[in-house]
């Protein structure tokens, strides 16, 4: 069967929760609760995108942006549909969108250490900024709300 590319809807988080579970160099924390993924999906419509074959959700990516830059996040496909394009289709199908939508650049965040998800990254041509640092703080224990 054919895989097909759809819009990631909140009736597929449940699978695509395990699906990035199941794949390295996905990280996972609080922000990829169901709330937090319903929010993030209703803030950029149209922009996250599944893959499935078989009826069985084989890829997913989150894809956004803030108005100024667009951001994809957790690519994955299922180790065993690796080598099918389905990476590339879901990335060029989100890109496609962001562009769409007014974005000129996309960032993507990958770990240091994730040598393939480098290479994969740079094999569609992506390129390495060294130039940036990225800087993180975490805001749950910084208000007394």
């Amino acid at each position: 069967m054919e895989i097909e590319i759809i819009p990631f809807e909140m009736k597929d988080y449940d699978e695509v929760y395990q699906l990035w579970q199941s794949c390295e160099g996905i990280g996972l924390s609080e922000a990829d609760s169901p709330d937090r993924i319903r929010n993030y999906l209703e803030r950029n419509p149209g922009c996250s995108f599944v893959a499935r074959k078989d009826g069985q959700i084989v890829g997913a990516v989150l894809g956004g942006h803030d108005g100024r830059r667009g951001y994809l996040h957790h690519l994955a496909v299922h180790p065993a549909a690796r080598q099918l394009g389905i990476g590339r289709r879901l990335t060029e199908t989100v890109l496609r969108e962001l562009r769409r939508q007014g974005m000129d650049r996309v960032h993507i965040f990958v770990y240091a250490d994730n040598q393939a998800g480098i290479a994969f990254w740079e094999s569609i041509g992506w390129r390495l900024r060294s130039n940036l640092v990225l800087m993180s703080i975490d805001l749950q224990n910084r208000f007394n709300d």
